[in-house]
Parts: C-alpha cells; sequence; structure tokens
C-alpha cells in the first residue's frame, strides 16, 4: 500500500506496556484480602475480579521494536483512512459518522465488554466503540497463515471497523437482540451474516481509500482474498481437527469470507452489502 504522507488518526489509545500482570497481588493476597473483606461484610468475589481487572505496568518501561512503532504507525494511518471514507459515506446517507477509538495493547488489556488477552486476536468492542489489537497478532499472521501483505493486516483492521459501522447503523444490536432468541445452529448462521457484511464493509473501505488517495498496489487485493480465505470457518477446523463443522461455523467459509470482501472492493455501494436478505446458502 501506498501510504506516505497519510495523516495518522488521533483516536488511538495507546496501553501498551500497561497490562499482563495482576496488581502485584499473588493468590495468596487475594485470598487473605478476600477474607478481610468477606469478615467486614463484604462480598469477596468483587474483590477477585477487581483484582483481576487492574493491571499494572511491568517494573521497567515498556520499549516497543522499530517493527513494532512502524505497526503501530500503519495501524493509524489505516484508522484515519477509515474515518475519511465513513465520514464520507455516512454523509451521502446523511448521518454522522462517529469514529471509534483504537486501543493498542501487549499481552493483555482491560476492555468496556471485559478482559482479553493477545489470544483473543483483533475484536471491537460496542460498549466503548473500541477497537482493540495486540499488534503481536500481525507477527501470528505472518506465522500462522503466510500473511505478511500489509493489506493483509488493514483488512484486519477495517474488518473490525465494519463491526463499529453495524454498531452505528443499529444492525449490530438488532443481531445480538435476535440471537439470544434462537438456537444455537440459528443464532451461528446469524453471526455468519454479521461477519460476512464487516468483511464487505473492508472490502468498500478499501474500494474508495483507494479512489480517494491512490493507496493500493498490485497484488493488495489479492492478499486481503488470501487472508480472509484462510481465516474461514471450514479452513480453520480443517486446520485444528481435520474435518469441518458447518452448524459451528460463526465467521464464514473461506470462500464466502472471500467473496463479500471482493464484492465491496468491486462495488463500492453500501446498498450491496445486504447479507441479512439472501438465502443463507446463497450467501
Amino acid at each position: 500500500m501506498r501510504l506516505d504522507g497519510r495523516r495518522e488518526s488521533r483516536n488511538v489509545r495507546d496501553m501498551r506496556g500497561k497490562g499482563g500482570r495482576t496488581a502485584g497481588i499473588g493468590l495468596g493476597g487475594l485470598v487473605i484480602v478476600g477474607l478481610i473483606t468477606w469478615l467486614l461484610g463484604g462480598n469477596p468475589l468483587d474483590v477477585i475480579q477487581q483484582a483481576g481487572g487492574l493491571a499494572a505496568g511491568s517494573d521497567t518501561e515498556y520499549v516497543p521494536t522499530q517493527e513494532e512503532e512502524a505497526l503501530a504507525k500503519f495501524s493509524r494511518q489505516i484508522l484515519a483512512g477509515t474515518e475519511d471514507v465513513w465520514a464520507a459515506e455516512f454523509s451521502r446517507m446523511g448521518l454522522r459518522y462517529e469514529p471509534p477509538t483504537l486501543v493498542l495493547f501487549s499481552g493483555s488489556v482491560q476492555s468496556g465488554c471485559g478482559g482479553a488477552t493477545s489470544s483473543t486476536g483483533p475484536f471491537y468492542c460496542s460498549a466503548d466503540q473500541s477497537v482493540y489489537i495486540d499488534l503481536s497478532f500481525f507477527s501470528t499472521m505472518k506465522q500462522q497463515f503466510g500473511s505478511a501483505g500489509d493489506f493483509a493486516y488493514a483488512y484486519v483492521i477495517a474488518h473490525e471497523v465494519g463491526h463499529h459501522v453495524q454498531y452505528l447503523l443499529g444492525t449490530l444490536q438488532q443481531v445480538h437482540q435476535a440471537k439470544s432468541q434462537l438456537s444455537q445452529k440459528e443464532a451461528n448462521q446469524l453471526s455468519v451474516r454479521l461477519e460476512l457484511q464487516a468483511d464487505f464493509y473492508a472490502g468498500l473501505w478499501a474500494h474508495h481509500d483507494n479512489e480517494m488517495f491512490n493507496s493500493l498496489e498490485e497484488g493488495d487485493l489479492q492478499e486481503g482474498l488470501e487472508i480472509a480465505a484462510r481465516i474461514g470457518d471450514d479452513y480453520l477446523q480443517k486446520q485444528a481437527q481435520g474435518y469441518a463443522v458447518p452448524e459451528t461455523f460463526n465467521h464464514g467459509t473461506s470462500a464466502q469470507r472471500a467473496r463479500w470482501l471482493k464484492k465491496g472492493f468491486t462495488t463500492g455501494d453500501i446498498d450491496k452489502g445486504d447479507t441479512f436478505s439472501i438465502r443463507y446458502n446463497s450467501l
């Protein structure tokens, strides 16, 4: 991608180096504090939960590597690009776009949706309207999926911002409410529709970002399609256990994810991203 000279978003909270340990209190200390709290008439579970949510920094100052700093700058630039594109799209719809906050963390983090670790992977939390990512995830992508291209990384961020767009449009809330009234299989299918739409929104972002800034280079889209295919439910399940169980899919197959990402990119039309009125088997 061509990002030289591109602005960096200020809607970023850097929590790197501020997580990973529990406030310096070991298990024995928690038991003692919990016991004292109980004797004083309090609830010891509250102490344990609060302690689990407190992240203390390490004894030494966190110093990111040069590679990590480059990825942080890259992430801020991509976020800025999503802000520009979605502000224009919302304006076209007569709406105002409120961008999410990008939270960079290392090891673990406490979000508005609860605690998370690096193994959780990037995620969007509607409770605080933030996208969370440990930049080491990009190294994991490179090692596990062989995807090291910058557009593949950008796709990950744009997908999570897509969930924020769904939140602003009310789609996310409607899906979560509907899922509570469905069987597990039906709820999973609704989750697939939600994820495929976020893939479509990521492709739509790339379409308009390229129109605005001439940001894409030859091979960029193919990078995105390849990583989309490698994070399909069928691909991941076959890699993990040798077979796939379609009833448990909640993100979509490799073919579906690549198809909706490409559709968003080729059309650039948000009206083409309705994944909810199509027959499930035709997604």
